[in-house]
């Protein structure tokens, strides 16, 4: 989805010498994208500055819009080894007080919190389906009509088309315009099973049971000594934490946690920038949803300190 707006907007509008924004906590799927499209276009992506503490440097992000250059600003609702929710109203207001417009990552908050593209005034808003509890292999893009009717197509085959001529052809109207060739059907509706089963369940309510998981866990972190870990507090972030412990690799606390039957990720989390931003080579991200428990994540925090002392005798 990203790519689609990188490519059928980004190439259509971006010049040389116009500035992209990129913050510093963004995952791969919103810097690479821009990137690539700068180098088709002659534009210049630059990096938002993000605070020790895991937030958007507003002052910096500002000074940045004050160029009068900035076409584009991409900024991830939810940081995926952060958990940091970024003010995301507030930072569109101020691109938009730029003339900039802005192209939101919602995969990490789409599935967790309440979410209102409108009042967040958002241009484009992209999420992927299966951390949805959806299959792999499918997404959603939102996007102001104004802006994806002024967009070209991305791809070209069947189901985009209206006419097709060896002198002309014309397009769909939107959303085919951008959906060419046989669409992920069995995708789609498991897409949709997935979001009404939520719904059923309510994000406000998956977001305080993730808020109560996450406050239980970090609290039980910083009691075991040489933990690190990375971005704001529990009350500022989602339901995840990626952290350090000296002395033990990322990986190995992972291989650990598993032994324990406890899945957890580590490595860079497709956000190499954000990693080097905080001089390590990899973290430990541990990650909840509705179905965790408590006594589940009492359980990691036991776990993580046993691993701890396993690799400091």
């Amino acid at each position: 989805a990203i790519n689609l707006v990188a490519y059928a907007w980004g190439l259509a509008n971006l010049r040389q010498g116009d500035h992209i924004l990129v913050s510093e906590m963004e995952h791969h799927a919103n810097i690479v994208p821009w990137q690539i499209v700068a180098q088709r276009t002659g534009a210049q992506v630059l990096p938002i500055p993000i605070t020790e503490e895991g937030q958007i440097d507003q002052a910096a992000y500002q000074q940045l819009l004050s160029s009068g250059r900035v076409r584009m600003v991409a900024l991830a609702h939810v940081s995926n080894v952060l958990g940091t929710i970024n003010p995301i109203a507030e930072l569109i207001g101020m691109a938009h007080a730029a003339e900039a417009l802005v192209m939101v990552d919602g995969a990490q908050s789409a599935p967790h919190m309440p979410i209102d593209v409108r009042a967040l005034d958002a241009d484009f808003f992209a999420f992927s389906g299966h951390k949805l509890c959806a299959p792999t292999g499918i997404g959603v893009l939102y996007g102001k009509r104004a802006l994806l009717e002024a967009m070209p197509p991305f791809l070209g085959g069947g189901s985009m088309i209206d006419r097709v001529s060896f002198t002309k052809t014309t397009y769909a109207d939107l959303p085919q315009r951008f959906e060419a060739g046989t669409p992920n059907i069995s995708g789609a509706i498991g897409l949709g099973a997935a979001i009404a089963y939520l719904r059923q369940i309510g994000l406000e309510a998956i977001h305080a049971h993730e808020q109560t998981l996450i406050q239980r866990t970090m609290a039980g972190l910083a009691e075991i000594e040489g933990v690190r870990m990375y971005g704001p507090s529990a009350d500022q972030r989602a339901g995840l934490v990626a952290f350090t412990i000296q002395g033990v690799h990322a990986h190995d606390l992972a291989a650990g946690l598993d032994q324990a039957g406890i899945a957890v990720r580590a490595g860079h989390h497709c956000a190499m920038p954000l990693h080097e931003k905080f001089g390590i080579a990899a973290s430990t991200r541990v990650s909840f949803y509705f179905y965790n428990t408590v006594e589940e994540a009492d359980h990691f925090v036991r776990t993580v300190a046993a691993v701890k002392r396993f690799f400091a005798r």
